[in-house]
């Protein structure tokens, strides 16, 4: 009971705010987003429809090298920024051990607010989560990447689609095609979580850095994934 105390009290109103600002953000342009893609669709939404469009050529391919090469270039991002994300978070964790020597050098930046200890494991421990977040996420990509190859390593030859009906062409691409989009989601919510984690960050300065920070993070990202040179590209 006394530690919940001292937690709530460890916050000031405006860090409260920041805070609550931070996850509102971040969830809610999650939901915008995914809600937005089927009016205008986005950066990912028009990758997927390209990704299905890959997975039909494929039926069509007497050998298939190239789509496995595709598949394996693909799965080498999430690899190296889940592998990155488990070094980020077993620095926090040692920077979680040695708070107050990380306060001290904190306390050298410029611009950084003064902080107890509690608010900086706070701050620290909040970057942290995000950053597991963000791992469990590029994990499943891989994952899903590997299980798309699968289904193209699994695919008929193409003769056996030229015998067979229409249909199973398409209903190879929705397979495929959806699972390495979801690959691709998943992806995209690991390097969306990088970018919070920016704004997290932000946090060690002050309340107010932090509370820009996210709406920063916002906007870069809604020009990005809707308004970028491109999106226009892969809409056509």
């Amino acid at each position: 009971m006394e530690t919940t105390r001292q937690l709530l009290s460890a916050l000031s109103l405006l860090d409260w705010t920041a805070l609550v600002g931070y996850f509102v953000a971040w969830v809610g342009y999650a939901l915008f987003a995914r809600r937005r893609a089927t009016v205008k669709p986005s950066l990912l939404a028009a990758s997927n429809r390209v990704r299905r469009q890959w997975m039909l050529q494929a039926t069509y391919r007497d050998v298939r090298v190239i789509d496995g090469v595709v598949v394996q270039s693909l799965s080498a991002s999430p690899s190296f920024f889940a592998s990155t994300s488990l070094l980020i978070v077993g620095g926090l964790l040692a920077a979680l051990g040695a708070s107050e020597q990380a306060g001290s050098l904190l306390k050298e930046l410029p611009f950084a607010v003064r902080t107890t200890t509690l608010l900086l494991d706070l701050k620290l421990v909040l970057l942290a989560g995000v950053f597991v977040y963000a791992f469990f996420r590029f994990s499943w990509s891989l994952r899903l990447y590997s299980m798309g190859a699968l289904l193209v390593a699994a695919a008929p030859d193409f003769r056996v689609f030229e015998q067979a009906p229409p249909e199973d062409r398409e209903h190879f691409a929705d397979r495929a095609g959806g699972v390495v989009g979801l690959a691709a989601e998943a992806f995209n919510d690991g390097l969306r979580a990088y970018y919070f984690a920016f704004a997290a960050a932000a946090w060690l300065f002050s309340p107010l850095v932090f509370a820009l920070g996210s709406a920063g993070v916002v906007w870069v990202l809604y020009r990005r994934e809707f308004h970028s040179e491109a999106v226009r590209l892969m809409r056509q």
